[in-house]
């Protein structure tokens, strides 16, 4: 569908808030509303901090954008992994109270926790997990997927998921490094990574309106409603997401009133008054360089932004010659920034009702500009003509893309085929029916249509209120079947975290139940070429198979007359009916079929 922007006259409304009083922000406010009408997000609020007073704090546009109903200073955004920062600094405290070490191992905290290799086991310190070295790639599929509310359910996942590359090779961002943080805490203190939050955050700092759950968005007063854009442009509301156990990793829900507090207390080295709510020797080196993001010079449209690195929760960077300290957070129509400027004494936060948006970004740059008295950039006119050349881009890789589909093909087994039940220990497991002659694929209460992209490549289509949300052809997460050596489908493979192979899902087709006495004609004794096989039952209704030689075997019914030998992959037993008599069975196995003749009693 050909893209088409709509010109539409936004009435901006602004909050009841701090008074503007600072000469520096004078006329700020026409520029703020230019990001808004720009980016055609929904609303936004935004707080400046400067050591320890708030100078600024008003909302923009919309809350409840249906509603009309504005946004201000007090609204609830989820602020996504603008979190990280909270639950690393849970471990600087419990450093303090001398309970760990920064350079112990984690695996001496998290009974039974394992990585995927020797070297990862033997070499991941609790750094690493707040520093983003591990090794690991994101492997957010895992969570983001399969969602799980048992941390411990998810940390055992970390098992099988594969690093790209050595222990502190490289940095490389991690979700999972953060839950494992938050889980420590938890075995430390033998309370919930949400109960620490709110115990040694939220309520000494005054933090009222913020929260770690969903229903603290679903219940609350005053809150945000996230919204993304459709391919039109046009402003559509999403469901909330609920992170669940990966909550120390993005959970938090806030306001910029609220976020005010936290950087008021980082801007002052940990302190509350005379109160060190945080070490002030953890808020140093957590505001320190760690890891080495990205090496490269500073480029030519901007200069004054140079280095990437990452302290404890934080990203470090120079912005125009000021050190700067920042996260952002994104979540399912959320978009947030936090920034410090430690030698400044000021402090940014912007939250944002719109998925993956650059407003946190255009907006905290605007107010930089005009605190840190640099060189204006016009960031949202820069924006506008960036955003003019990635939808043309977007649009020419959409066609591209479309090149890449084989026309005529087919997949190469019926749908019933490609049935069962699919699983990766570090991922997941969901379920692939037939209904009405489609696949769909079912997880955790959620349905998705496999549209058939070329061969055994199906794309995954979104399903909304029973309905598949066509527009997504063509350009969805494509998956692909794989046939064993018996002819079976076998896995799932898909493309869903870039830095390895693909994931692959192994299939367990579906069980049929089979009464007693339909297994009944299956029993006897067959001729193997010479070899006595024996099919009897056992525990009233389970059929076994036993050859000389071997033990014997389980057999699972999956369709009329068809077995799977439990505990062999790949095998199968098909019995064959002549004249309404079962007289042959056939073993299916990877290096041929055989057939047997039924023997006479």
């Amino acid at each position: 569908m050909k893209l088409r922007f709509l010109s539409i006259a936004l009435i901006l409304f602004v909050s009841i808030s701090i008074a503007q009083t600072d000469k520096r922000l004078k006329g700020i406010e026409k520029q703020f509303n230019s990001v808004l009408e720009t980016t055609k997000a929904a609303g936004f609020a935004v707080a400046i901090v400067e050591g320890d007073k708030v100078i600024y704090s008003k909302g923009f546009g919309y809350a409840d954008y249906e509603n009309k109903v504005p946004a201000d200073a007090n609204t609830l955004f989820a602020i996504g992994s603008s979190t990280k920062a909270f639950t690393s600094a849970l471990l600087g405290k419990l450093r303090e109270d001398g309970k760990l070490s920064l350079d112990d191992s984690p695996l001496d905290y998290v009974p039974g926790l394992k990585f995927y290799n020797d070297n990862m086991n033997n070499n991941v310190i609790i750094k690493d997990l707040m520093r983003h070295s591990t090794g690991l790639p994101r492997h957010d599929g895992a969570w983001y997927f399969f969602p799980s509310h048992n941390k411990d359910t998810l940390v055992a996942r970390m098992q099988y998921q594969e690093p790209f590359t050595g222990v502190r090779q490289q940095w490389y961002y991690n979700n999972f490094g953060f839950l494992l943080q938050g889980v420590i805490t938890e075995k430390l203190t033998d309370k919930s990574w949400e109960e620490n939050i709110e115990e040694h955050f939220f309520k000494p700092l005054g933090m009222d309106r913020s929260n770690t759950m969903i229903d603290g968005m679903k219940n609350g007063t005053n809150v945000a409603f996230g919204y993304n854009l459709d391919e039109e442009r046009n402003i559509k509301k999403m469901e909330y997401y609920d992170i669940a156990g990966m909550s120390p990793a993005g959970s938090i829900n806030s306001s910029v009133n609220d976020m005010s507090k936290w950087l008021k207390l980082w801007i002052n080295k940990g302190k509350l008054g005379e109160e060190q709510i945080i070490p002030e020797a953890y808020v140093k080196e957590a505001m320190s360089s760690q890891m080495v993001v990205a090496a490269g010079f500073p480029s030519d449209e901007l200069p004054g932004i140079q280095y990437a690195n990452y302290g404890y929760g934080w990203f470090l960077h120079s912005y125009k010659g000021h050190y700067m300290v920042e996260h952002g957070g994104n979540i399912d129509g959320f978009s947030a920034s936090v920034a410090i400027y430690p030698s400044d004494s000021l402090g940014i936060v912007v939250l944002a009702n719109q998925n993956g948006s650059a407003v946190p970004r255009l907006i905290r740059n605007i107010a930089a500009d005009r605190m840190l008295k640099t060189e204006i950039t016009k960031w949202a006119e820069n924006h506008k003509k960036d955003l003019e050349e990635a939808l043309k881009a977007q649009e020419e890789a959409k066609e591209d893309n479309e090149g890449s589909n084989v026309k005529g093909t087919k997949p190469s087994h019926i749908l019933l085929d490609y049935t069962g039940s699919y699983e990766n220990k570090g991922y997941g497991k969901f379920d692939i029916i037939v209904e009405n002659d489609s696949l769909y694929a079912e997880l955790d209460g959620n349905r998705q249509f496999l549209n058939h992209y070329h061969y055994d490549t199906f794309e995954l289509i979104d399903v909304t209120d029973g309905k598949v949300d066509t527009s997504q052809f063509g350009n969805a997460l494509r998956v692909t079947f794989t046939t064993s050596t018996a002819g079976d489908i076998d896995y799932m493979k898909a493309d869903i975290e870039p830095l390895t192979d693909a994931i692959a899902f192994k299939r367990t087709p579906n069980s049929i139940d089979v009464d007693a006495k339909t297994l009944e004609q299956y029993v006897g004794k067959y001729d193997l070429y010479g070899t006595e096989v024996k099919v009897y039952l056992k525990d009233e209704n389970v059929l076994y198979v036993f050859v000389p030689g071997q033990p014997e075997y389980e057999m699972v019914p999956t369709a009329e007359h068809k077995f799977n030998i439990k505990v062999l992959e790949g095998f199968k037993v098909e019995f064959i009916e002549t004249e309404g008599k079962i007289d042959q069975v056939k073993f299916i196995q990877p290096n041929g079929t055989f057939v047997a003749t039924r023997m006479k009693e």
